[in-house]
């Protein structure tokens, strides 16, 4: 046992990733595999699986001797200022809105007659932020990129975080059941690039925060669930039951832009360094404890 926590603590970001990959994949890849229909229990097993990463972490914590309480308190860091709460709430409006736009002026057919009732909105935020995305948070931003922006920029970091957490996906793809299962080829390098841009829209959130998961959790929840309002006609994406490949791809075009384009703003704006106008959090921020040299002592 000692040795194996020397290990880890040796190789702490190479430990999470492996753990918070075997982990998912085994039950995600199993769900594959087995063909279950989907229905509410493969989704809460998908969303099971989604805990590779902060089991991952938990595990990487526990063998350097860190503190578990100081990192899962990110995830209940929630004195961040009203500004931060209005972006972490209001920013996935402005993302959605401007899709919309794009889609329309692009020709896409909308349909403005029926909307689905705002407690689905809030239903799925809850479920998004605690079981549908954002657990993975308190893996990907509130314990691989303190590691990473430890040694590289935030923006750097960003996009190594966001290759891994993409990666990640892969048994998703590979079930026919998930949404991720239909896409086609074009469809899946799109998801790709709004990944990418999320990636570093999500590192800003977590800097600026001061390293709130939370933040980030809702953040990451609510650009997922504005999809549920996205006004497109479902007839014309999907005539007689087959998705129309064209209509599809331009809803999938318009709705990364924004991503791609708020990611550049900010870039711009606070620069690559830090994506924040405050220092990054550190690896002692999120509940690791310094490297030493008797850490490499096996």
């Amino acid at each position: 046992m000692a040795s194996f926590r020397s290990w880890v603590n040796q190789h702490r970001l190479l430990s999470f990733v492996v753990i918070a990959y075997v982990f998912t994949w085994t039950i995600q890849g199993a769900l594959a595999y087995s063909g279950m229909e989907a229905s509410w229990t493969h989704s809460i097993l998908i969303g099971f699986g989604g805990f590779g990463p902060p089991i991952g972490a938990a595990v990487v914590i526990w063998a350097s001797g860190g503190s578990l309480r100081k990192w899962i308190g990110q995830m209940f860091k929630w004195r961040i200022g009203a500004k931060w709460w209005a972006l972490a709430f209001g920013l996935p409006l402005i993302i959605l809105s401007l899709g919309v736009l794009l889609f329309v002026l692009a020709g896409g057919p909308i349909d403005l007659t029926e909307f689905e009732s705002p407690f689905i909105y809030l239903f799925a935020m809850v479920w998004g932020t605690v079981w549908g995305g954002g657990q993975e948070d308190l893996g990907w931003r509130g314990f691989m990129l303190p590691i990473l922006q430890d040694s590289y920029s935030a923006l750097t970091s960003s996009v190594i975080v966001g290759v891994t957490w993409a990666a990640w996906h892969l048994p998703l793809f590979l079930n026919a059941t998930t949404t991720h299962g239909g896409w086609p080829l074009s469809q899946q390098l799109l998801w790709m690039v709004s990944i990418l841009a999320g990636s570093i829209l999500w590192t800003w959130m977590y800097n600026s925060t001061g390293g709130s998961v939370l933040a980030v959790a809702v953040f990451h929840a609510g650009v997922n669930a504005m999809g549920i309002f996205h006004p497109a006609d479902p007839e014309a994406l999907i005539p007689n039951g087959v998705p129309d490949p064209w209509l599809n791809l331009l809803a999938e075009v318009t709705g990364a832009v924004p991503l791609v384009l708020i990611a550049i703003l900010l870039i711009v704006v606070y620069g690559g360094d830090r994506l924040a106008d405050r220092d990054p959090p550190t690896p002692q921020d999120a509940g690791l404890p310094p490297v030493t040299e008797s850490d490499y002592r096996v």
